[in-house]
C-alpha cells in the first residue's frame, strides 16, 4: 500500500496547471475505472476555458505535498448540484481525495450535493462514504461522447 499523504492542500487553478490536468485526464486505466472517454486538447481547451470564468463553479487544484495531483469541482448540472474530482493515478490510494473532498465540503456550503460514479469504482465510491454521502440509487447510463455506457450508483449528500 501507499503511503498516506498528510499535506493536501486546494488553491486556484492556474493556467500552467493546465498541462498535467490534460495529460492525467488521458491516462487509460484513469479512463478505464470511471467510463470516460478522455477529451481532446482542444475540447480540454474549450472545457477548462468556460469552466475559469463560471462564476457558478467552484474548482479548486488539488496539491499534495506541494505537486499537483489533480482537480475538484463543485458544479450545477441537469438542476442539481454536483461534485466531481480527478487524479493522477500515481496520487491514488493515498488519502488525498478524501482530504481534498473533505476541504472542498469546507469552502462549499451548498447542500444537498451529488457525485455520480460507476459502481466499479470502488475507491471513489469510499472517498465520498467518508465524507458523508449515501447512496441513493443505481442506474444504466448510456454511451455519450464524453461517458461510456455503465451502471452508476448516486452518492448525495445532505449536510456535513
Amino acid at each position: 500500500m501507499s503511503e498516506i499523504i498528510t499535506n493536501v492542500q486546494l488553491r486556484q487553478i492556474q493556467p500552467s496547471d493546465l498541462p498535467q490536468l490534460f495529460e492525467f485526464q488521458r491516462d487509460a486505466e484513469s479512463n478505464q475505472m470511471a467510463f470516460i472517454h478522455p477529451r481532446s486538447r482542444q475540447d480540454f481547451d474549450e472545457h477548462w476555458e468556460k469552466v475559469l470564468v463560471d462564476p457558478t463553479v467552484t474548482v479548486r487544484a488539488i496539491l499534495a505535498e506541494d505537486n499537483l495531483a489533480g482537480s475538484i469541482s463543485c458544479y450545477h448540472s441537469e438542476g442539481s448540484n454536483y461534485i466531481g474530482y480527478w487524479l493522477g493515478r500515481q496520487f491514488w490510494g493515498r488519502g488525498i481525495a478524501t482530504a481534498a473532498l473533505r476541504m472542498l465540503l469546507d469552502e462549499v456550503d451548498t447542500r444537498p450535493l451529488l457525485s455520480r460514479v460507476a459502481v466499479t469504482n470502488i475507491g471513489s465510491i469510499r472517498v465520498l462514504e467518508k465524507c458523508g454521502f449515501q447512496e441513493v440509487r443505481r442506474q444504466w447510463s448510456p454511451a455519450t461522447q464524453r461517458f461510456a455506457a455503465c451502471e452508476e450508483v448516486l452518492m448525495e449528500l445532505l449536510s456535513t
